[in-house]
């Protein structure tokens, strides 16, 4: 039996995805075990989210019930709204005096010139929280990468197609393990160096037609962090995109990492920033060798 690597390693996270091929779009839903801790940030300039705030430092609230990671743009925001009646339905969320309110952060990405422009709606988020499952997390072309792609900044005519990816490692007797829904405007390197779209970036963009884009990252595990232990792994996190996607960060891509601690494992901080770079790094690379080719977009493995 293959062991899982993928986030769904970590105990009591589950994932589930809704997939629509022909609108080259889709929903993922990270569902969580409680309690939990979650932190946020976004370090592109175009990002796309909601109910982060609540994820702040100085913020009461602390648990949340699932993550959404949605194609469509601001439309595909709309998609939480049905993973919240879901979970409503389940007596789960937040507890309140006229009974609970799920609290579902969300993120997007931009994939509406892609396939049929028909985001997803909360119907199919509802979907996608129904469809969750401990099982290794199916990756490429599904759920909220379908239609994700990436090496758009010398032109279309290079983009290749990208989609979720994910990784997860053992660390003592803690699990970490992340979960990355890749569509940036940069090509993407693995931690060896090997360039697997495009090549080092020495002209000016040619973005006037892929200004939308947007890498979703979630990390998960079960050892005891704080809020900022919590924000030290989203460093790492985020040093591992900017190491893969060349170039990360700008103007045109949202670049967002959620973490989430689960659980009660001791773990060495130090080491568990090491292990978020390289296991997010591993995720972002499998969202591209993963990925098959779709409405007329080339996998790598195309080339």
């Amino acid at each position: 039996m293959v062991s899982n690597q993928t986030i769904t390693a970590v105990p009591g996270v589950l994932v589930g995805h809704w997939t629509d091929l022909d609108a080259a779009t889709g929903v993922t839903v990270i569902d969580l075990p409680e309690p939990n801790l979650a932190a946020f940030e976004a370090r592109g300039g175009a990002p796309g989210t909601r109910e982060t705030a609540l994820l702040a430092p100085s913020m009461k609230l602390e648990t949340i019930q699932s993550i959404v990671f949605s194609g469509g743009s601001a439309f595909g925001l709309a998609t939480a709204d049905g993973v919240m009646r879901e979970l409503a339905a389940d007596g789960r969320g937040h507890p309140t005096p006229a009974g609970p309110v799920p609290i579902v952060p969300a993120a997007i990405l931009y994939d509406l010139f892609v396939g049929e422009n028909k985001p997803p709606t909360a119907e199919a988020g509802a979907a996608a929280y129904r469809a969750r499952t401990a099982d290794p997390v199916a990756l490429g072309s599904v759920g909220a990468g379908t239609g994700a792609t990436v090496s758009k900044w010398s032109g279309f005519e290079k983009m290749r197609k990208a989609g979720i990816g994910s990784a997860a490692t053992r660390v003592g007797t803690a699990s970490l393990g992340v979960l990355a829904a890749v569509n940036a405007v940069g090509d993407v390197v693995d931690l060896r160096g090997n360039w697997l779209t495009g090549g080092p970036t020495l002209q000016p963009p040619e973005v006037s037609g892929s200004r939308q884009n947007t890498t979703l990252v979630a990390v998960a595990t079960d050892a005891a962090l704080s809020k900022s232990d919590l924000l030290r792994l989203i460093v790492r996190s985020h040093d591992a995109l900017a190491a893969t996607l060349r170039p990360a960060h700008t103007r045109y891509d949202g670049d967002i990492v959620f973490a989430v601690s689960c659980g009660e494992e001791a773990v060495d901080m130090d080491l568990l920033g090491e292990v978020t770079f390289n296991t997010t790094a591993a995720a972002i690379v499998s969202s591209v060798t993963s990925a098959t080719s779709l409405a007329g977009i080339p996998a790598v493995d195309d080339d």
